[in-house]
């Protein structure tokens, strides 16, 4: 079969090849790919930054994001059938240490993840855990299911601030599980989405695309015209994106007091708060998102799907067969794309 394997450690180092069609264990499927995105995770390690030079091992069958027809059910698998259209939850939990007891499978103490720890899905078939497969509904668009990765991140930090019905929030970055993020929170409710960029102005112009009432960029008081927005009161919720941690502090100052701050971006360097002033006598509510709630987060993210609600066509904004997955690769490092959708 072929596969994209990051073969050298290195920028790029990254070939299509022929390789074995994996075997499946007794407790796995086979999945013949429909439809592969590429994920922020993924250009980590085609770019082979210091993320990517500590947790990746070469060669490495890499992504994690997909939809696909199940080929063959191990032995012990009854609950799926030959032909049952499945996308996956890339974390690989136990289910028997003390977070998974408690339900919190997506921050099991003993996680790996398929793409990053063992072989991932660029590739036209993978043996994955049965546990770890989600069934589609087949009526759903390959490359709409093909997104739910991403989707039940942005599921997930938007629903961490509880109902928004009618609520004031801000989306911090515009990249695209910032744009998802956006379209989730149309889609439940909210009364305004401010969206706030930087400098791309492609990804800006996707978020008014995809809904977002007012998008500001790095020249604009933000603060300030969030403030002006919401009647002097500040954002009901801020959902932070970018992994920056001006952002962090800006966001703070955007939120109301009693308000909501869920953080899902992925930090490199420390962020010093004010706690007292800023998030103790605020009353700040600060969440901390990772993944997606197991199965929790899938069944929202299903259910928006079915009510087609979710603006997602502006969002994927290039599609290539999969043989061309390097020309999607060094789209995606552009800037100027939102979701990349490879097919078979």
């Amino acid at each position: 079969m072929k596969a994209a394997v990051k073969v050298r450690p290195e920028p790029g180092g990254t070939e299509l090849l022929e390789v074995d069609t994996p075997i499946p264990g007794p407790n796995d499927a086979l999945i013949r790919m429909d439809a592969t995105s590429i994920c922020g995770t993924d250009m980590h390690i085609y770019n082979w930054d210091l993320w990517a030079r500590q947790h990746i091992k070469t060669p490495r069958i890499y992504g994690h994001e997909f939809s696909g027809t199940i080929v063959e059910a191990g032995k012990n698998v009854d609950y799926l059938q030959e032909g049952d259209s499945v996308s996956g939850e890339c974390h690989v939990y136990c289910g028997h240490c003390h977070q998974c007891k408690m339900g919190n499978a997506h921050i099991c103490e003993n996680m790996t993840a398929f793409g990053v720890d063992t072989d991932g899905i660029f590739c036209e078939y993978q043996a994955l855990p049965a546990q770890n497969l989600w069934v589609n509904d087949p009526k759903i668009p390959v490359e709409y299911l093909s997104l739910q990765d991403p989707l039940g991140n942005a599921v997930n930090t938007v629903f961490s601030a509880g109902d928004i019905t009618g609520k004031n929030v801000v989306v911090l970055g515009c990249g695209p599980i910032g744009l998802l993020s956006i379209t989730v929170a149309k889609a439940a409710g909210a009364a305004q989405v401010i969206a706030v960029g930087h400098s791309n102005k492609y990804r800006m112009d996707l978020a008014r695309k995809v809904g977002a009432d007012i998008v500001f960029g790095k020249e604009d008081d933000v603060i300030k015209e969030v403030k002006s927005l919401t009647d002097g009161i500040g954002a009901d919720a801020v959902f932070e994106i970018t992994g920056n941690p001006n952002a962090v502090i800006e966001g703070i100052h955007m939120a109301r007091a009693g308000g909501t701050l869920a953080l899902l971006g992925i930090f490199n360097e420390p962020v010093t708060l004010n706690l007292t002033d800023d998030i103790v006598f605020k009353c700040m509510d600060i969440k901390g998102i990772y993944g997606r709630k197991i199965w929790d987060t899938w069944i929202t993210t299903n259910g928006l799907l079915k009510s087609k609600k979710l603006n997602l066509d502006p969002i994927i904004t290039h599609k290539y067969k999969f043989n061309d997955i390097l020309k999607g690769m060094e789209t995606m490092a552009s800037g100027n794309s939102g979701k990349i959708v490879l097919t078979f």
